[in-house]
């Protein structure tokens, strides 16, 4: 199931999405100041693009987490963040794209602190 939901996903915004996340991470690379970034937005590009079957678990370091997302959200957070809810608006106006919609609107509360997540597979 989770295959085809992927599949879909793909086609609904998930690809162009993960296309984002990858440019935020080649943008964060060509910088040492955002070098620290490029993984959690490497991470989070592989969640967007392959979002069923996997969840995200918060394994942040507290006070060090916090001050990474808030560089985090200034610098890509916050157009990644109205990606996908332009996404999740325009898949929310038929029943099909509902649940697809609901995804979109957990990765743009995602895309505003990835810092300390992980992804991990679905048990």
């Amino acid at each position: 199931m989770s295959l085809i939901l992927n599949i879909l996903w793909t086609l609904c915004g998930g690809l162009p999405m993960a296309l984002g996340w990858l440019l935020a991470a080649a943008l964060m690379c060509i910088s040492i100041i955002g070098l620290p970034w490029a993984p959690a937005a490497l991470r989070i590009a592989g969640y967007t693009l392959l979002p069923f079957g996997q969840r995200v678990e918060d394994n942040g370091d507290g006070a060090i987490s916090f001050v990474g997302n808030v560089i985090w959200f200034v610098l890509a957070g916050w157009w990644l963040a109205l990606g996908h809810l332009v996404c999740a608006a325009v898949l929310a106006v038929t029943i099909i794209g509902l649940p697809f919609a609901w995804a979109h609107l957990k990765l743009a509360r995602l895309s505003l602190a990835p810092v300390g997540k992980s992804v991990v597979p679905v048990d």
